[in-house]
């Protein structure tokens, strides 16, 4: 266990605590909970660039880092779904949770046929993750009244819709490889 590895395993293991700080009915709670989310989008950031830096990339790193990143994402995005009585919260939510289960199964099944680099992370992919780590903040935050005038809403709109074109963008590479090509006879 080198340090990047356990920075990536404490990402995973502060989801229950931001969940706990969330539910405890006290003052402060949403801002405590946007502290602890921070905390682990740093780590993400931190765990790969010393895993590069001091080269302690590790299989075990490689699983594990994308996999806490969208277990944090996902349990923040439940407990505003649960928060906030808003279509567009959870129309946001769905897209963002779902997107990142098509692009990890189309990342494994492109893996699987030796494709894996024509969807690599893009930097489109990182503007995506900022937009999300910026929305989901700022709806943790500030838990008033998710109004239509809310800025956390509207950043998570936006998230959403820069998930989609990511999305987009990882299918249309990866499109050659998906359909049979025309006129070619099935094997089977």
């Amino acid at each position: 266990m080198n340090l990047p590895n356990f920075l990536t395993l404490l990402r995973v293991l502060l989801i229950p605590v931001l969940v706990l700080v969330w539910f405890i009915p006290m003052q402060y709670s949403g801002e405590i909970a946007a502290v602890i989310f921070i905390g682990a989008a740093l780590t993400d950031w931190l765990d790969g660039w010393l895993a590069r830096r001091w080269e302690q990339e590790s299989a075990f790193g490689a699983f594990l880092d994308p996999v806490a990143d969208k277990l944090m994402v996902a349990a923040a995005l439940v407990l505003l779904v649960d928060a906030f009585n808003s279509s567009l919260v959870t129309l946001s939510a769905i897209v963002i949770i779902g997107r990142e289960i098509v692009v990890s199964a189309l990342r494994e099944w492109m893996s699987e046929i030796g494709q894996r680099t024509q969807v690599a992370v893009s930097w489109l992919g990182k503007v995506k993750t900022a937009s999300q780590m910026l929305a989901i903040t700022a709806c943790l935050a500030l838990p008033i009244e998710l109004k239509p005038t809310h800025p956390g809403l509207w950043m998570l709109v936006l998230a959403a819709l820069l998930t989609l074109w990511s999305m987009g963008t990882y299918l249309k590479a990866a499109w050659p490889h998906l359909l049979p090509s025309v006129g070619k006879s099935d094997p089977e």
